[in-house]
């Protein structure tokens, strides 16, 4: 009997994690390299004032089904997530719910019911759910959401309330840029799929333990390794396989999956020409960012669901974590993409955005302390006929996954998940191996 494949992951996100459990269910062994302490990649836990901080709110969808997978066979519980139907609330303003009916009426009578929208902004918004669903979904040419919008006459109010929040929500990019055929998938998969497709799920633990850690303890179990603080330097092709610059056991390969952020891969591959093309792709990215403020209130704050949205300043989605399991008072704000929040100091945006939810929530207790977490090359820019490299690349045995990979999909932990399980299948069949021969492992 021949040995198993050998092979190494770099990086110990969501996409190394997902590439590592499929290649050990397939019969690999894998050898995972992080050069951080902490797992997770650029969705993880930070410590900040005897407090465990997600990097970034994250939320996820029923939508997401490989997530979904992978967390069930790692072993992590259900209750970690908060299931809640589809809740648009802002405030005062707007408040659209998911009816508890299958779809599409779940929808349908949601939209009926919903608060501060006129009939205007209903049948608008049945309009564009109607043309999309016509046209399959597909918007050719791909264009900016922006104009996709102007073109099937969305109202004022419900493009600044609805399609321009989820747009950037989903997407990391101003709907002035945003490409519309990406944003149309979005809502095929969530909007006009089943019911519990567009629930919304809500970690309650935070993103390191949501589903690397279990990962970890998982692959611990059946013999393979996961090496924290390790950083790799570069890969080295021999003619029997690869080698890594940083493994302190320079241990051959014979595949290699880099699951790193995009900008670290040009580093790895220096020394293997083939991968120029790749390198030159991945450079032409350009990339957008997400701020979270952890704000930390001396008391209770009263939100009317978990999570409400923003409208008029800077902060875009604001989380009640005490909701979620986490400390009384603490509440999340996150902004996606650029904008003219990066254009002031932290400390008024932090200032700004206690005022923002004063105006949405009321009196508000006093604010104990705060911190913002700025990760400034977050998602890359999900433009329309934005060029993504494939998972496989011209060296045979290196491959590439993270949430900047082609796919339908936009930068989320859904597309990094697939995009790992993308890479580790097509080792195996390369190797001859089916993940489904280890289905019990």
């Amino acid at each position: 009997m021949s040995s198993p494949p050998q092979v190494a992951v770099i990086g110990g996100g969501y996409a190394g994690f997902a590439a590592a459990v499929t290649l050990a269910r397939g019969g690999a062994r894998v050898s995972l390299f992080e050069s951080s302490r902490t797992l997770g990649g650029r969705a993880r836990v930070v410590d900040a004032l005897d407090y465990s901080l997600d990097n970034g709110q994250h939320i996820l969808l029923g939508a997401y089904a490989e997530t979904l997978r992978m967390l069930r066979l790692v072993g992590v519980k259900p209750g970690v997530l908060e299931t809640r139907s589809l809740a648009l609330v802002y405030p005062g303003l707007c408040e659209l719910r998911a009816a508890p009916l299958p779809a599409p009426f779940h929808l349908a009578l949601g939209l009926l019911r919903a608060k501060g929208l006129s009939w205007a902004d209903k049948r608008a918004m049945a309009r564009l759910m109607g043309r999309l669903k016509r046209q399959a979904y597909r918007v050719e040419p791909d264009r900016p959401v922006a104009a996709l919008l102007a073109e099937s006459g969305q109202t004022d109010t419900l493009s600044r309330l609805i399609w321009e929040p989820l747009c950037i929500a989903a997407l990391n990019t101003p709907v002035s840029e945003a490409s519309a055929q990406v944003f149309a998938r979005v809502l095929q998969d969530s909007l006009a799929a089943s019911a519990s497709a567009s629930d919304l799920l809500i970690p309650r633990v935070d993103l390191s333990e949501l589903f690397p850690v279990p990962a970890s303890r998982w692959l611990a179990m059946r013999g393979h390794q996961v090496r924290t603080a390790e950083p790799i330097k570069a890969i080295e092709r021999h003619d029997d396989g690869y080698r890594l610059d940083g493994d302190p056991w320079s241990s051959l390969y014979d595949h290699v999956v880099i699951a790193t952020a995009p900008y670290h891969v040009a580093a790895l591959v220096e020394a293997l020409p083939a991968m120029a093309p790749v390198t030159a792709c991945i450079g032409a990215l350009r990339h957008e960012p997400i701020v979270t403020s952890w704000l930390a209130f001396d008391g209770p704050v009263h939100f009317p669901d978990p999570m409400i949205g923003l409208s008029g300043g800077y902060g875009q989605w604001a989380f009640d974590r005490a909701a979620l399991g986490g400390p009384e008072g603490l509440v999340g704000v996150v902004i996606s993409a650029s904008g003219a929040h990066q254009e002031i100091s932290k400390e008024a945006l932090e200032i700004a955005l206690v005022t923002e939810l004063q105006e949405a929530l009321g009196r508000l207790p006093p604010l104990k302390w705060s911190k913002t977490i700025t990760e400034k090359r977050a998602t890359f820019a999900c433009t329309p006929g934005v060029i993504r490299p494939a998972t496989s690349t011209p060296e045979a045995g290196v491959w590439l996954a993270g949430d900047y990979v082609a796919s339908p999909y936009p930068a989320t932990l859904e597309a990094a998940v697939r995009s790992g399980i993308s890479a580790a299948r097509g080792i195996l069949k390369r190797c001859g191996l089916k993940e489904s021969a280890f289905l019990l492992n």
